[in-house]
Parts: C-alpha cells; sequence; structure tokens
C-alpha cells in the first residue's frame, strides 16, 4: 500500500464550552488564563474551516457534545488517529477532564455515515489508569512514509507505551527531550516540530543534548527533508505547530495560524514556499487560553473508503 505523508481530509470537533483548562495548565507553558472565550473561539474556529474548505480541502465537523464539559475538545488530534490500513487508535490523554474527549459516536459517524472502513480498533485509554499516557499527534509528529516517529519525552508521553505503539503500527522512533525557554519539558512535540513531504519545520535550540540533536538531523535529513530550523522564540508565537495537508486538486496546504505566518522570517517563508502554499488562520484567542494551534485542531482523515 502506497503511503501518502498528507490528506486532503481533516476532522474538526466544533467547541460547545471552549475555556482556559486548569488541568492542562499544570505542564503547558503556553497557556494563558482568559475569561468568557467561548463565543470568540467558536467564531474563530468556523472561519478556520471555512478557509480551508475554500482553499480545497475537505473538513468534517463534529459539534462536541454540551455534556460532560470539555473545555480542550477543540484538539481531536490528542485522542484520535487513523491510518490508511484501516486502523484507528485511541489515546491515553493526561488531564482527567480531556479523557471524556474520547467519543465513540465519532467513529461511528466516520463509518456508519461516511462510508470510512474501520479495520482494527487500538484502544490505548485504560493506559491512565496506569499513570502511563500518549496525547495522539501532540505526542507524535508522524512521517508516515517512511514510518518514523518523531516524540519528545515529557509527563504527557511514556516512553514504555511510546515503544509498545512503534511495535503495534511498525514504526521507527526518533526520541529526544525538548525544553522550553525556561529548561522544563516542551508538552507536545508537534509545537517545536512538524514533518512534511520534502521538509521539516524544527526547533534544534530547545534540543539541548547534542547527540540527541544530532540523531534527529540525521533522521531527518537521511529520509529526505530539508530542515527549516526556528528558535524557540518561534516556538512561543507556535511557529512549530503546523500541518501539511494537500487539497482536492492535489496542491499542498501547510496550515498554520496568523500569529505563526506574521513571526516567520522572509527566509523561513521562502524556504517553505518551496515545497507548499502557506494557509494562515486566526486563531488567536484559541492560542492564548487553549495552549494550542492550528495542528491541535485537526485530526487526519487517512481512512479507506468501505
Amino acid at each position: 500500500m502506497k503511503t501518502s505523508q498528507t490528506t486532503d481530509t481533516v476532522l474538526m470537533v466544533r467547541p460547545a464550552h471552549f475555556q482556559f483548562n486548569a488541568q492542562t495548565a499544570q505542564n503547558n507553558a503556553f497557556q494563558t488564563e482568559v475569561a468568557d472565550v467561548q463565543g470568540l473561539a467558536v467564531t474563530e474556529f468556523d472561519q478556520m474551516a471555512q478557509k480551508l474548505r475554500d482553499a480545497g480541502i475537505h473538513v468534517i465537523v463534529m459539534a462536541d457534545s454540551p455534556s460532560p464539559v470539555k473545555p480542550d475538545a477543540i484538539f481531536p488530534n490528542n485522542w484520535l488517529t487513523t491510518h490508511p490500513d484501516g486502523t484507528v487508535v485511541l489515546y491515553p490523554m493526561y488531564a482527567p477532564n480531556r479523557r471524556l474527549e474520547v467519543r465513540t459516536d465519532v467513529l461511528e459517524y466516520l463509518e456508519g455515515t461516511l462510508g470510512y472502513e474501520i479495520r482494527q480498533l487500538l484502544d490505548l485509554t485504560g493506559e491512565a489508569d496506569r499513570n502511563r499516557f500518549l496525547e495522539g499527534t501532540g505526542s507524535l509528529v508522524l512521517d508516515r512514509v517512511h514510518k518514523v516517529a518523531y516524540a519528545c519525552l515529557s509527563p504527557r508521553t511514556d516512553k514504555s507505551l511510546l515503544e509498545e505503539w512503534a511495535r503495534r503500527l511498525d514504526y521507527a522512533l526518533c526520541v529526544f527531550h525538548a525544553r522550553d525557554k525556561h529548561g522544563q519539558d516542551i508538552y507536545h512535540t508537534n509545537v517545536m516540530m512538524s514533518v512534511g513531504h520534502t521538509f521539516a519545520v524544527v526547533c534544534l535550540e530547545s534540543v539541548p543534548d547534542a547527540a540527541e540533536r544530532s540523531n534527529l538531523v540525521r533522521s531527518l535529513q537521511s529520509t529526505g527533508h530539508e530542515i527549516v530550523e526556528i528558535t524557540l522564540e518561534q516556538v512561543y508565537d507556535m511557529a512549530g505547530n503546523m500541518l501539511l495537508l494537500h487539497n482536492t486538486r492535489g496542491v499542498p496546504k501547510l496550515v498554520l495560524s496568523r500569529r505563526a505566518y506574521d513571526v516567520l522570517t522572509p527566509a523561513q517563508t521562502a524556504q517553505l514556499l518551496n515545497h507548499c502554499e502557506l494557509l494562515p488562520v486566526d486563531i488567536t484567542h484559541i492560542e492564548i487560553a487553549g495552549g494550542g494551534s492550528a495542528r491541535c485542531m485537526l485530526a487526519e482523515v487517512f481512512l479507506p473508503r468501505q
């Protein structure tokens, strides 16, 4: 089976109770407490979904269920990944109120209503009871073509569970430690790097160990990726939290926030434009209160059709 790095279809969850999540703020340094952002978040969400559709990308929107309250339901990439062989993986999340986001009705909708085929379900959610966490494509930045998973270890990315995941899905691992400007673990790999077909955006400055940094560079270059290096300051503006998709005409589109786009240097932008078109979206309030950005809002759909 020929594997593509990108898809033209994404799942998004329209929030019912978006707000600052105190449970995730324990180890997410990118959140800022802001009150009454639900209305602003819905507006930003709807505008982003429409912009993706206007660019020729299929967007499946599921409404967040009103009960129980799930402040981070807007970030479905952390509890769900789908794969071209029909595998769906459900993930154990660090914050108890985020574990409520896992919804079997979403899978039923994909399969029963939209006609996707789910051949295997790998449910890892029970690992949370053993304090082992792995938060989907927050923890895992996937090179789907070469089957390499990049992961920085943190309280949300358990090494032993990561290794089990890699065995089950037949991926090689490139594991390292990444630190923020205060020397703390960066909570998710996808805020400091993104992998496309032929390029990788990565903050090498955040990887303090020289051997780990060298291994990361070697892995990316050996699989044909041009490295677009970003700074730790740019990471704080979500410049690492990007996702490459393609539209219905096969044109590669790099989805990123307006905030991330605005902090890219002309040289970085030129590098990226050699590989894809840029699609910035304005999600300022979602980023500030939620501590996640454009990539976090998109769960890619790679499932085969029935």
